[in-house]
């Protein structure tokens, strides 16, 4: 069932910001972000019990207490009457109070902590949607200001379920998402579907749950806009990447009713039958395009009904389209790399290309390089797999144990090593050119060392902004607004500490 069509209109989302360390709280209180957030939750099973008046001076937002129960994910096992007189002494102070559905429904609280100032949540693991369902009428026969429903999820298909919940009720007060890397992207989406509210950490380094930060600058919380498709990037470490940022702030600069989320896909089949070509329709929400990275180019290019000549050719895509029925598989990597090399003018025809791995970056690029009139080279360090590529596409091949880079003018490094350099730069000429594909925060080797050496650069950030502006058109027909993702690029670099590609 879809939900009303008020659910997908311009609202605001509740950012429930999580604090695990009273101590990081002074610093978090200067961050940009923290105007944006309504309600801060103090885990105190975590966090102790921090003096709410310092924290209401510091945060300027209402105040949630949550003792989560080992059972539940929490930090700290405390015996039933030292929980509940804890969570009594927080109602006094706080003005929300979490009451686990399985721990805390009973007179001693409910009598004392009235309906307004409650949320009342479970936290279960993969359910069916009659077992949502079951769950929370037994809470709301209760009473609570708030819901709270969460499951855990281990693929990404799992995360449907309590977003149909979410349809099905068709409430303002009741949020449902499932939990785990693999169900990161439902608790973005389900404002949408009408959660009030919008997880997001204050602190700590856990990856599956996105800092405010996140929230704010790579999805436009608390601010939702009208939405009717989504569009995302899949693949098995997406969590820390640049690309919602990028498209999510093109999406707001002009216009464009869609939400671009990360899809963190272990297995690429299930997840595409079961929530990219039915799930999402059938919230009302359909899968429109989505940017497919490591290790699933090659099952995204299977899957497709049609494809371009590039995607055909390097026998991978890392584009998947909605064309009516069907969907058409591309690759940006080949354009992203001419792109890339004419706006630092730098010709490429008639020059020696050496493109160093063969997966689905690698093909692309040297079927680019060789489109612009370079005599190309492949070279991969396992010499089966990349003599089967390079005669599969034309190419010469080099194992990379007998590479030797003089007499090459041109490099690409597309292969997933950041911290070593798998050539020798020396005996590059002076003239040449060094493409790194790979972007990470800290300069990688292969750039480094090309710097170093005196050589012309084209790093992986400079990639992945003409890669994100091919992108971008392939799935809405318009152009990036290219200097705000220059701008976005650069501060997205100051201030991650992981590197994606």
């Amino acid at each position: 069932m879809r939900p009303d069509d008020s659910k997908f209109e311009a609202n605001d989302a509740l950012i429930n910001a999580v604090l695990t360390d009273p101590a990081s709280a002074t610093d978090i209180a200067s961050h940009a972000a923290r105007q944006e957030v309504g309600l801060v939750e103090v885990r105190a099973d975590l966090a102790g019990d921090p003096d709410p008046v310092q924290l209401r001076e510091r945060f300027g937002a209402r105040l949630l207490y949550c003792l989560r129960s080992p059972g539940r994910g929490g930090g700290l096992d405390v015996a039933p009457e030292q929980r509940h007189a804890r969570l009594l002494s927080a109602a006094e102070h706080y003005d929300v109070v979490d009451l686990e559905a399985e721990h805390d429904l009973v007179p001693e609280l409910l009598d004392r902590i009235p309906v307004r100032r409650r949320r009342i949540s479970w936290h279960g693991t993969a359910a069916e949607r009659d077992v949502l369902h079951e769950r929370f009428d037994r809470m709301a026969a209760i009473g609570a200001e708030l819901y709270l429903l969460t499951t855990s999820a281990s693929q990404p298909e799992q995360a449907l379920v309590p977003l149909r919940f979410l349809a099905d009720l068709g409430r303002s007060d009741v949020t449902a998402f499932a939990t785990g890397t693999a169900g990161f992207w439902s608790r973005l989406l389900a404002p949408w579907l009408g959660a009030p509210v919008v997880f997001g950490r204050l602190d700590g380094d856990d990856a599956e749950v996105p800092t405010v930060e996140q929230l704010v600058a790579d999805y436009g919380f608390p601010r939702l806009r009208r939405l009717n498709t989504v569009c995302g990037i899949v693949g098995r470490s997406v969590l820390a990447s640049v690309s919602p940022r990028l498209h999510n702030a093109g999406y707001r600069a002009l216009g464009i009713p869609a939400l671009y989320l990360p899809f963190q896909v272990e297995e690429f089949e299930p997840f595409w039958a079961a929530a990219a070509e039915s799930g999402l329709s059938e919230l009302g929400l359909p899968l429109r395009g989505a940017t497919v990275v490591s290790p699933h180019k090659e099952a995204a290019l299977a899957t497709a009904g049609t494809a371009s000549a590039a995607a055909r050719s390097s026998g991978s895509a890392n584009s998947l389209v909605s064309h009516g029925d069907s969907w058409r598989a591309d690759t940006s990597n080949s354009p992203a790399i001419s792109l890339a090399l004419a706006r630092f003018d730098i010709p490429v025809s008639g020059r020696k290309a050496a493109v160093l791995g063969c997966g689905g970056a690698g093909r692309a690029a040297a079927l680019a390089l060789a489109g612009c009139g370079a005599d190309t080279v492949l070279v991969n360090r396992d010499p089966r797999r990349g003599r089967a590529v390079a005669e599969l596409l034309g190419f010469e091949f080099t194992p990379l144990d007998e590479f030797r880079a003089d007499g090459y003018s041109l490099l690409v490094h597309a292969t997933p090593v950041t911290g070593r350099v798998p050539f020798r730069p020396a005996e590059l000429p002076d003239d040449a050119v060094v493409v790194d594909m790979v972007y990470a925060p800290e300069e990688t080797a292969v750039s480094a060392a090309a710097r170093e050496r005196g050589l012309a650069v084209i790093d992986g950030w400079d990639v992945l902004l003409a890669d994100a502006g091919c992108q971008f058109h392939l799935m809405t027909g318009q152009h990036i607004p290219t200097e705000q993702t220059r701008a976005l690029l650069r501060a997205a670099r100051k201030a991650r500490r992981s590197p994606h590609r």
